[in-house]
């Protein structure tokens, strides 16, 4: 099997950061893969800590003038001592992510576990572990099925009548109700999540075996002397269904009557479906025998050792695993979110605590939308659905929000957390990132990003109400900032805090740079669609008399794009966030080829922010990475992915905070994607930012807005061969970086040039050959 696509390990892991994931969106499970005594850590994307809660402070509207008459004072420290006493929710918390339990199957083995070796392949999503014991050499392997919504374990050996081992489900730290047998070879394991309103859950653990005897004993399932024995583990929750016991119960039965072999086959079908959309193929430069290294080994490899210099550590390179981490990226976005699931979590699916870190929320002040960057160019839209579905929940809590907190009846608005029933009040008790507004309207952009790549109308008339009601909030919502223009207040640079000239620290503002980045695509994005579903001509006409009085990026003291209307400076100069060059990715409000002057600025801030500690955390540096593709930066953007791979990637290269967050292995996928192609700007870009570490390859499947697919073929450095596939017809705007011409069929299309961006018409069903 090719490296690329497999993961390698010698050993059982020794915690979650070693375990191996694996999904089909809703159940998840972290396989340790150890032997005797196997442990798999499981998942169900419903499981939350209890019903909805009511949150809005009954003294927010009162809270929301005294503030901003504060601020407008200049009394910061009183604005924030005042908006977390009338304006914070009524219970700091909304409810927060939780695991099902634990799975352990325990082998009766008579000796020494003896090369014991595991492995994830990205290629079929089959986690697998080898090993032997006297002679005998045992086989086991795990998936999730997404056709027949079951985790399927397998064990087998090479010798008849070898196989006995015991199963059961346990965990929770003693919250669950009942795990007892409830049909031949079946348990199930039943519990709830607190609350009057909470989740109840039933987890049906089955089995079968070939050959041997095969039975439950207490809550337990025990195979003695089998030739093989595959287990079943359905998972069905009271928010998806009220029968959930019973059908959780019928799933195992059904997967139960299917062989192994049927099982594993419909599973492979469905996912390859979706996992061979995209190919990368980036030339081997690490100078070492990668056959023989594990992948922890690989990692550690880029880190260098305390002999290393800083130059002898730039002089490690590792392309394949680059390769690798882009479609770990890809293989957990399929496996964590597919259409009726929930989105990704902080965490995706894969949590092991009761209390995990931050509430493995949906933190929507750059993680959630991070977790879906590489879904539309890296060919995966069904997968960005459950985003959207998320979406209705926050638009519908965000109404009671905006009217109950705000005064505001028209359009919702959600802070900077959700949870999986769309509450929308204010998280945490934390100043610098609490009172903030514009967590929905971010959401909200992805419904026209989706739109953008895929063409769907009939999406974006189901989904433009939630767009509309997000511009809705804000045409209500700002104020003039005696300037002229219209800003948030109050507000935040998300989880940023800021030093006046008094030396007084604060977080609450008015008017920070986000969040009129944010508004203003957002209004762009409104007034766009209602162009499109020919509605709301008044609505858009409003939106863009009020986009003439937001402010734009600005040129601050150290020639910095500005993070606050005021130019402070930051209190912690290296900030993990970097959220005033949101208008440089994910949004397109600033390009190098567009507006070179703040272009350099947003290059300015990177490096102010970098050579003063910056993008430590993973989905920090994932974040940086992009931004450096979006300035056309090759080198930047390898020296970044080297960073993120060896100092923010845990040794089952999921990313780490730290503790773990998958946010940073999407953002880090769809750094790859931009370097390789990028549209924005209205343009499809081949090889912006391509790394001379990269100087040969070729990618095939990632898309571009406007319904196109794009293959690209590259040698030294060079564009070799593109082609582009449209889906949907309509103009096609390339910038190939080099003379070029456009052949279909045979035949040269006619084509014209402006600004050194190639346009020509394309035919839907067409493919068109780029040729320098």
């Amino acid at each position: 099997m090719a490296t690329e696509t497999l993961l390698r390990y010698n050993g059982a892991a020794e915690d979650f950061e070693h375990a191996l994931p694996v999904g089909n969106g809703r159940i998840g499970g972290m396989i340790y893969g150890g032997a005797p005594n196997e442990l798999i850590r499981l998942n169900e994307d419903s499981i939350w800590s209890g019903g909805p809660r009511h949150r809005v402070n009954p003294d927010a509207q009162e809270g929301l003038a005294e503030v901003r008459a504060l601020i407008k004072e200049g009394n910061i420290p009183e604005a924030e001592r005042v908006a977390f006493q009338k304006m914070q929710g009524t219970g700091p918390n909304s409810r927060h992510y939780m695991p099902l339990g634990d799975l352990h199957i325990n082998m009766e083995l008579d000796g020494k576990v003896r090369d014991l070796v595991r492995t994830l392949d990205l290629a079929n999503a089959v986690s697998g572990a080898t090993f032997s014991c006297e002679g005998v050499n045992y086989t086991r392997e795990v998936f999730v099925s997404a056709p027949d919504d079951v985790m399927v374990i397998h064990v087998s050996s090479d010798t008849k009548g070898s196989v006995s081992l015991t199963c059961d489900i346990g965990g929770r730290e003693d919250y669950f109700d009942d795990d007892r047998p409830c049909g031949k070879n079946m348990i199930l394991y039943t519990g709830g999540t607190g609350s009057r309103d909470g989740i109840f859950f039933a987890a049906c653990l089955g089995a079968t075996a070939e050959g041997g005897e095969l039975r439950t004993i207490g809550s337990k399932i025990s195979a003695k002397g089998a030739d093989s024995v595959t287990l079943v583990l359905s998972v069905r929750t009271s928010f998806y269904s009220e029968n959930y016991a019973e059908s959780a119960q019928v799933d195992a039965e059904m997967a139960m009557q299917c062989q192994y072999d049927e099982l594993m086959y419909r599973h492979v079908c469905d996912y390859r479906e979706l996992f061979d959309r995209v190919e990368l193929d980036l030339e081997d430069n690490s100078g070492a025998d990668l056959d023989s290294m594990t992948t922890d080994e690989r990692i550690d490899r880029l880190k260098g050792d305390e002999l290393d210099n800083k130059e002898c550590v730039r002089l490690i390179h590792d392309n394949k695993l680059i390769e690798l981490y882009f479609n770990y990226g890809r293989y957990l976005l399929i496996s964590c979110s597919r259409p009726g699931t929930q989105p990704a979590n902080l965490q995706g699916i894969w949590n092991e605590d009761m209390w995990p870190a931050w509430g493995s929320r949906f933190t929507v002040n750059i993680n959630t939308e991070m977790n879906y960057w590489c879904a539309e160019n890296c060919g995966l839209p069904e997968c960005h659905l459950p985003l959207f579905d998320l979406l209705e929940r926050v638009c519908e809590n965000g109404r009671i929000t905006a009217k109950e907190m705000y005064g505001i009846d028209k359009g919702f608005v959600c802070h900077h957390n959700t949870d999986i029933w769309g509450d929308t009040a204010p998280q945490d008790e934390w100043v610098p990132a609490t009172i903030w507004v514009t967590g929905g309207a971010w959401l909200a952009l992805h419904i026209f990003e989706h739109y953008e790549y895929t063409l769907d109308e009939a999406f974006l008339a189901d989904k433009y109400h939630i767009l509309k009601e997000a511009a809705e909030f804000f045409t209500r919502f700002l104020i003039e900032d005696g300037e002229g223009r219209l800003v948030t207040c109050p507000s935040v640079s998300p989880e940023n805090t800021y030093l006046t000239e008094n030396g007084v620290k604060g977080c609450l503002c008015m008017g920070p740079s986000m969040d009129s980045q944010i508004i203003t695509v957002l209004f762009r994005d409104v007034i766009r669609a209602a162009d499109i579903l020919g509605r709301d001509a008044d609505f858009a006409a409003e939106l863009t008399s009020l986009l003439e009085k937001l402010p734009q990026p600005e040129i601050g003291k150290y020639g910095q794009i500005k993070e606050w209307a005021v130019d402070y400076d930051e209190v912690e100069i290296g900030h993990r966030h970097v959220s005033q060059l949101f208008a440089l990715h994910p949004a397109d409000l600033i390009s190098p080829v567009k507006t070179p002057k703040l272009a350099d600025a947003a290059r300015a801030t990177l490096v102010r922010r970098l050579i003063h500690g910056g993008g430590h955390t993973g989905w920090s540096c994932a974040w940086i990475s992009n931004m450096w593709a979006r300035l056309y930066d090759g080198r930047m953007v390898y020296e970044n992915l080297k960073k993120l791979l060896a100092h923010s990637t845990c040794p089952n290269m999921l990313d780490s905070h730290p503790p773990f967050q998958i946010d940073g292995n999407f953002g880090g996928t769809a750094a790859i994607a931009e370097a390789l192609l990028q549209s924005c700007c209205g343009e499809i870009t081949l090889l912006p930012a391509l790394p001379d570490e990269w100087s040969t390859g070729s990618v095939r499947g990632l898309r571009a807005k406007g319904g196109f697919g794009i293959d690209i073929e590259w040698k030294d450095g060079k564009l070799s061969t593109a082609r582009i596939t449209s889906d949907c017809g309509g103009e096609c705007r390339l910038r190939a970086n080099c003379v070029a011409s456009i052949i279909c069929d045979g035949e040269t299309v006619g084509s014209r040039i402006e600004d050194g961006v190639i346009i020509f018409s394309t035919v839907q069903g067409s493919v068109y050959t780029v040729k320098p």
